[in-house]
């Protein structure tokens, strides 16, 4: 698997080609030389270590880290620096929680609106519309 071209290498890891040329920007994946004896000539080719690579970065993303984050733990990959990657990890376990508690007190506070209101027009506002309007109070 080294020759896929970049359309082949995107497709196998579930991006586009212009993801593979971004994460090529921002130094996270490495450009492959062009062509050679065996390809034609002028044309990138890809292998599993960079389809490996690519499905890292997007396993990373899907955890929740960010680019620079993801580069920081491809550095450490090569060094083995365990310790690092670990605080990596429980810092963003962290934001995960607080995210989660940020989306429950949203579920509930929605929660709450969703059960003051019958659903049938009655001649007063609707409590979610009401709460919505920057004017009105928010529960």
């Amino acid at each position: 698997m080294s020759d896929l071209s970049i359309s082949a290498f995107a497709r196998a890891a579930g991006v586009g080609v212009e993801t593979v040329r971004y994460y090529q920007r921002r130094s996270l994946l490495p450009v492959p030389s062009r062509g050679g004896a065996t390809h034609a000539p002028g044309i990138r080719r890809y292998g599993a270590e960079d389809l490996r690579r690519l499905r890292f970065i997007r396993a990373g993303q899907a955890a929740g880290f960010t680019l620079e984050q993801i580069g920081e733990l491809l550095a450490l990959d090569a060094t083995h620096d365990r310790q690092r990657v670990h605080q990596l990890a429980t810092e963003r376990i962290a934001a995960l929680d607080c995210k989660l508690a940020e989306l429950q007190a949203a579920r509930d506070a929605l929660s709450r609106l969703a059960g003051r209101c019958g659903g049938v027009a009655d001649g007063r506002p609707c409590p979610i519309l009401d709460a919505f309007d920057p004017s009105g109070d928010i529960p």
